[in-house]
């Protein structure tokens, strides 16, 4: 075992150390059809799950290449929300809109000289394109709000730019400021400022996410700091946690989740203070019935709540769930 190896094992050590807090079991996730396959998942503006399924032959669909979709939303029970005869779309997140809508934004985006790929389409309730755009390439976050206004958090490719974007001529990255809000017709309102990167640093990664009503928060690569952004201003707080990837709020109390593989399950809760997030307790989150939470888990920050969302199941846990 070399240094490296022997530091990541006295890490995971320490976090198997901490006391356990246990996620609860809010739903079983079951296809619209048997057999059906989850392709992506996300959590909406209310607290529901949003699922995108297809059949197990096209789960590896390529950019532009046609296949149907069942979209369901999970209440915590299921309903099918639209069933999209044509997505050509291969790496979807999903996000619900108003009046029905649902909105699918892949996570790649190439530019070309004749226009960049469109991946952010807008589906009415019988499953029919009505809108497209351009949302970039680099896609790591999409949630809505309960208005319909969209938040998109990009990693470092979509900043720094791949996929032909920024190079050659090219159109700069649409996600350059790693943190962009497009309005409910997908037109671009706001994005991380320049006078924000001058005190809290520059979006080279945007980690964690959270769009709590009209007001988002995020931590990020490089310098992660905790940022609120609420009517278009940018308040902030230091930090000194490293790497996760999601986090719930509520007022000025916090906690994030995960970190890289030595602690991908590390739950640190604190409070917001005058210019910096305090650390009160650390913690290992857990299943309830002790287990390790999947490594293939997806996490969700939603206000208060987190939302670990495995193969076939649904949990939470939500500040209140912490000890005081």
């Amino acid at each position: 075992m070399n240094e490296r190896e022997r530091k990541n094992a006295a890490r995971r050590a320490a976090v198997l150390a901490l006391p356990a807090v246990q996620a609860w079991h809010h739903s079983r996730i079951v296809p619209p059809r048997q057999g059906d396959v989850r392709i992506s998942e996300s959590i909406g503006p209310f607290g529901e799950l949003m699922a995108v399924w297809s059949a197990p032959a096209d789960r590896t669909a390529r950019f532009s290449e046609v296949r149907p979709v069942r979209v369901t939303v999970h209440v915590p029970e299921m309903a099918v929300a639209a069933r999209i005869a044509d997505l050509r779309l291969a790496h979807p997140s999903v996000q619900p809109l108003p009046e029905g809508r649902v909105l699918l934004v892949d996570a790649r985006c190439a530019w070309r000289s004749e226009g960049p790929d469109r991946n952010a389409v807008v589906y009415d309730c019988d499953g029919e394109a009505v809108a497209e755009q351009t949302f970039g390439d680099g896609i790591d976050h999409v949630q809505a709000t309960r208005n319909g206004e969209i938040w998109v958090g990009y990693f470092d490719e979509g900043v720094l730019g791949s996929h032909g974007w920024g190079v050659d001529g090219a159109a700069p990255p649409v996600g350059r400021s790693g943190l962009v809000r497009f309005s409910a017709d997908l037109t671009e309102q706001w994005r991380y400022p320049d006078s924000a990167r001058l005190v809290w640093g520059r979006i080279l990664d945007c980690y964690a996410l959270n769009v709590d009503g009209e007001t988002a928060w995020a931590c990020f690569y490089t310098e992660w700091p905790i940022v609120r952004i609420h009517d278009g201003s940018v308040t902030g707080w230091h930090n000194e946690i490293r790497g996760a990837a999601a986090l719930a709020v509520r007022g000025s109390r916090l906690a994030l989740y995960g970190g890289y593989e030595p602690v991908r399950d590390r739950l640190v809760a604190g409070v917001l203070g005058d210019n910096e997030f305090r650390v009160t307790g650390e913690y290992r989150l857990v299943l309830p019935d002790g287990g390790e939470v999947p490594r293939e888990a997806r996490v969700f920050g939603r206000g208060a709540d987190l939302h670990i969302v495995t193969r076939h199941d649904w949990y939470r846990l939500s500040l209140e769930d912490l000890p005081a």
